[in-house]
């Protein structure tokens, strides 16, 4: 089921990152950072939430593509020299080693900035569905979110933090833009309340098994697989769950953090089978 939402958010982000209004070199940038790879997890489960409540894939294709390109700026972000300062991602030079510095950093607040400009004028969706799905992923990515995550994962290199602001951190830098997927898609497809929370409930433990999984491999996992440096964390002084708690620990983690996102969807019965697939993947991933 993934490959056909990956077609289809390939088709559509192909569509939308054509403008003869912007300059070249800047979109050669942002169109290298989007469709460098990828494994389309976050539009899909966009798609998935959203169709499963009865909506329209044509109803979900602007907001899929736009949780994809604040995704891909996020990365183009992080892989900077003065973040993560990596120079390999999918197993392809990263943007500013592509490009440059500066063409980077261009790319990624375009790519951010499109996202919101593509959801504003959805004629797919009612006025108060759109204002919604803005707030949802604006909170998200935003300082309280996912900007806030990257500072927390900053300030915490070289340093041992506790369990507790561990998982803030990558609830904030990872599981909040995972979990506004659930929570968008929720409202696309017209959610009642009780749906929706179970469906963020989801979302927030699969972000964080997410991140487990992502230090796990990071510890464990072979360069050409993973396309980008294992180990990179580590020599980075980053505070993983492989730094605070050892390889045992955090794979136990990952054990109970894919049997709390699949125990949320109890809920929703059949209509959550999709999703609890893509938690058995998440958990089991080699890249």
């Amino acid at each position: 089921m993934l490959n056909i939402y990956q077609q289809r958010i390939q088709e559509r982000l192909d569509t939308y990152l054509q403008d003869d209004q912007v300059p070249s070199s800047l979109l050669a940038a942002m169109r290298y950072a989007v469709f460098n790879g990828g494994k389309r997890i976050r539009p899909s489960l966009i798609y998935m939430t959203s169709t499963a409540l009865g909506a329209s894939l044509e109803a979900a294709d602007k907001t899929a593509c736009a949780i994809e390109m604040i995704h891909c700026y996020s990365l183009i972000h992080d892989d900077l020299p003065c973040m993560d300062d990596d120079d390999l991602r999918r197993g392809q030079p990263t943007v500013h080693i592509q490009f440059d510095e500066a063409t980077a950093i261009l790319a990624g607040d375009a790519l951010q900035a499109y996202a919101f400009e593509l959801i504003a004028g959805d004629t797919a969706l009612s006025p108060n569905t759109r204002l919604d799905v803005i707030r949802i992923l604006a909170k998200a990515a935003g300082p309280a979110g996912m900007v806030g995550g990257q500072a927390l994962d900053l300030a915490a290199e070289a340093k041992q933090i506790s369990h507790l602001e561990l998982e803030t951190m990558h609830r904030r830098k990872t599981g909040d833009l995972i979990s506004a997927c659930l929570a968008a898609g929720a409202r696309i497809g017209g959610a009642d309340p009780a749906t929706e929370q179970a469906l963020i409930d989801y979302g927030y433990a699969l972000g964080l098994a997410f991140q487990v999984r992502d230090d796990i491999l990071d510890h464990t996992g072979d360069t050409q697989v993973l396309g980008k440096p294992s180990g990179s964390d580590q020599g980075n002084a980053k505070s993983t769950f492989i730094s605070t708690h050892g390889l045992t620990a955090a794979s136990a983690q990952l054990d109970a953090l894919h049997r709390t996102a699949i125990e949320a969807l109890k809920p929703l019965g059949k209509t959550g089978t999709p999703l609890i697939a893509l938690a058995d993947f998440i958990a089991r991933r080699d890249h």
